[in-house]
């Protein structure tokens, strides 16, 4: 079993933001499992929090930009990719601006910090999509191609073709992600001079200079543009290098562009949120090839998770009997829906209910074909993640738990008398400010039998 991982302590990088051009201050900070990668937006009001999720891309112009409920965090990929290439599961990211500092136009600034603080393993086991079977998207407009095949490590493949003599065409691979720190976190963003013109002229791109983007030069250039680039990047002078580059940058590789297009597509597929165990090819990546991908694979990963059926040994002796549950719920029969907790930790929570014909809700709930209702169902896992929620304090009696908010709530299958049904709640997000966001599932007889994300809160019982 390979654990989950975070880092050792908090670190903090500042730079600026390449197309925003403003100052940014960002912070690393460990999480707990599952937490996956989160970003925190601290200069914002209720310092809101936006999970690195493929469904939350709404923009791939010039970076993956990301937007929950109105907060944005724009051009994540680097920052995402340094963090799969240092094998980091889980971890927050703190920013007082909308976008990641630029640094160089790598991902070796955020290597080299999680280096620095370290990695550490945590209690839980990794989450895997196991890739049984060619999976492909195309972009027909641009002819984008990428698939994933079976594999026994995470390895990817890049070939970018530009159709341009200064650039041509490209391929670069990356058999290990261990070896992401050498061969490709030191690869930098690039931009072709006539994207750079039209940039410039849009206002974007405010933060770049000649140390954060590989410019190609693919026109002639005229001496208006000379003037206007030298002003720009704040150089006396600009010349072009034989190679064909802007000329106060050195490669770090040949194929450095097909290399940063490797790093770009290992931080778009981090959106999927899982890691995955296959191999990648991508022919003419983008971002929004990339990001369609992540999509189509996240969604093909939630089904697979969803109709596995997590396993417990009922027979063990539980972790809290119906008489600890109710020395910390208010809740008493009729209306006490969880029978034992048999696992928890500081993320999750796992308990139990026996459903028999005995049930008070059965008088009257379709008589002569009694089903358990849905909203005790919900009311039921509600009621185990209460207790995660309540473990979370010192005098768990002192308190009430009241749901805030009920989301995506859907019902699989029925819940007849005779039925064991298991609740198992995650934490989306950590526990702050008594707020508790948890993914919750209800099993029965080896299915699925309702899901729902919960919100709630304790407050303190006057």
């Amino acid at each position: 079993m390979v654990k989950q991982t975070t880092i050792n302590s908090e670190i903090s990088l500042k730079g600026v933001g390449l197309h925003t051009g403003k100052e940014v201050t960002m912070t690393f900070k460990p999480a707990p499992v599952n937490n996956g990668y989160t970003f925190v937006r601290v200069d914002l009001e209720g310092q809101p929090i936006v999970e690195a999720d493929a469904n939350y891309v709404v923009n791939t112009q010039r970076g993956t930009n990301l937007e929950k409920k109105g907060v944005k965090i724009q051009t994540s990929e680097h920052v995402l990719a340094a963090f799969v290439g240092c094998d980091v599961d889980n971890v927050i990211i703190e920013l007082d601006a909308s976008e990641p500092p630029i640094m160089d136009g790598s991902s070796k600034f955020f290597v080299e910090a999680i280096e620095k603080v370290g990695v550490v393993e945590q209690d839980a086991e990794r989450k895997v999509y196991v890739v049984k079977e060619v999976i492909s998207y195309t972009d027909e407009t641009t002819g984008s191609e990428i698939i994933v095949m079976p594999s026994d490590d995470y390895q990817v493949t890049t070939m970018v073709d530009f159709g341009t003599k200064v650039l041509g065409t490209q391929n670069a691979t990356l058999k290990n992600i261990k070896d992401f720190k050498t061969e490709i976190a030191d690869a930098r963003t690039f931009s072709f001079l006539h994207e750079l013109e039209t940039l410039l002229n849009n206002g974007l791109i405010k933060g770049g200079d000649l140390n954060n983007a590989i410019v190609y030069v693919d026109k002639e250039i005229s001496p208006e543009t000379m003037e206007s680039l030298k002003v720009a990047f704040g150089k006396e002078s600009i010349a072009v290098k034989p190679n064909g580059i802007l000329d106060n940058l050195t490669l770090h590789y040949p194929n450095e562009a097909a290399r940063h297009k490797l790093l770009d597509v290992i931080g778009d597929l981090a959106l999927i949120g899982t890691r995955i165990k296959g191999k990648v090819i991508a022919n003419k990546p983008g971002h929004f090839v990339n990001t369609q991908f992540a999509k189509k694979l996240s969604k093909m990963v939630k089904i697979e998770q969803r109709n596995q059926v997590p396993t417990y040994d009922l027979n063990q002796e539980p972790l809290m009997d119906v008489n600890k549950i109710m020395s910390m719920l208010p809740h008493r029969p009729p209306f006490l829906l969880v029978d034992k907790i048999i696992e928890m930790s500081d993320s999750h929570v796992v308990g139990l209910k026996n459903v028999t014909m005995n049930e008070s809700f059965f008088v009257g709930h379709f008589p002569g074909a009694p089903v358990m209702p849905g909203v005790l169902i919900v009311e039921a896992m509600a009621q185990t993640g209460g207790i995660l929620i309540l473990s979370s304090v010192p005098d768990p009696e002192n308190y009430l738990t009241y749901f805030m908010k009920i989301d995506n709530v859907r019902f699989k299958q029925k819940v007849l008398p005779g039925d064991t049904l298991i609740f198992k709640c995650d934490l989306i997000s950590p526990i702050r400010r008594g707020i508790c966001h948890m993914q919750a599932n209800a099993y029965a007889n080896g299915k699925l039998a309702a899901e729902a994300e919960l919100m709630a809160q304790i407050v303190k019982n006057s």
